[in-house]
């Protein structure tokens, strides 16, 4: 397994700064974002000098870009934000074609007309699958044409909310392109640590060959998401159970700041030596 980290973790606007900066607190990969080359995360254009630099910025780095990161909401209410969400999502899948990125993760969504993070209870509905399944038809699409693979994480607040969730997807779309993100600390909201063995490790067995990558984000016991290590997700058990369904990709941690970095990887490399 690789150890990555996001890229936007370390400040700045210039890619060689902040491939520079991942490695130099230990990690060999990355999921980028294009926020760090001074654009939105989701732009409407990625011009060839600034592919150029990213290019150059990961080879001069030695850093991976295992992923890039594409999440818009997939089944906002209104259509015409939809429309607009997977235009931009175009952009970035021909940017990681062309800096041969494998993977391009995406949010399946909530009806929450403000935040792609917020649970809203119509997200449940029969309407909002369907919708999700018509973007992603149009999403995957575009991933076939480029020859890259599309990454959908299972999270409380979206549609997808479960490992369940994300296979009843890849069954009804029938494509090789959609593929699995892993995180254990988006399974559950609040668990003792017995209980999020069992969540993880059910949803890991679940997902099995469809993972495409691993995150390594943690929860503490009132439910807020803290560094990997300090909460009740067990690391090792989470390690062991990637390995025991043949994952060997990247393991990308997130919700940390720069400082916490060094540390946090020293952690995952230790639990992936095991």
């Amino acid at each position: 397994m690789q150890l990555g980290i996001f890229a936007k973790t370390f400040p700045g606007t210039d890619p060689a700064a902040v491939l520079r900066a991942v490695a130099a607190a230990g990690y060999a990969g990355t999921q980028f974002n294009m926020a760090c080359c001074g654009l939105p995360a989701l732009p409407d254009a990625v011009e060839p000098p600034v592919l150029a630099a990213v290019g150059a910025a990961a080879r001069d780095s030695g850093v991976a870009l295992s992923a890039l990161s594409a999440t818009y909401n997939m089944i906002h209410p209104d259509p015409a934000v939809r429309q607009d969400g997977l235009a931009r999502l175009g952009v970035l899948v021909e940017a990681a074609r062309a800096l041969g990125i494998p993977l391009v993760t995406l949010c399946t969504g909530t009806r929450d007309a403000e935040d792609q993070w917020r649970h809203h209870p119509d997200n449940a509905r029969p309407e909002a699958w369907a919708d999700l399944t018509r973007e992603m038809e149009r999403a995957l699409a575009l991933a076939e044409a480029a020859g890259v693979d599309l990454g959908v994480e299972p999270e409380q607040a979206n549609v997808v909310t479960s490992a369940a969730d994300g296979r009843r997807l890849i069954a009804e779309m029938g494509s090789r392109r959609l593929k699995l993100v892993i995180d254990p600390a988006n399974l559950f909201e609040r668990a003792s640590r017995a209980e999020a063995r069992r969540i993880v490790a059910e949803a890991v067995d679940l997902a099995g060959d469809a993972i495409a990558m691993a995150h390594a984000k943690d929860r503490d016991a009132a439910g807020g998401f803290v560094t990997a290590g300090t909460g009740v997700v067990d690391f090792p058990d989470f390690i062991a159970r990637l390995r025991a369904v043949g994952f060997d990709g990247p393991v990308v941690t997130h919700g940390l700041t720069a400082a916490e970095a060094p540390g946090v990887a020293a952690f995952l490399r230790g639990e992936v030596a095991r």
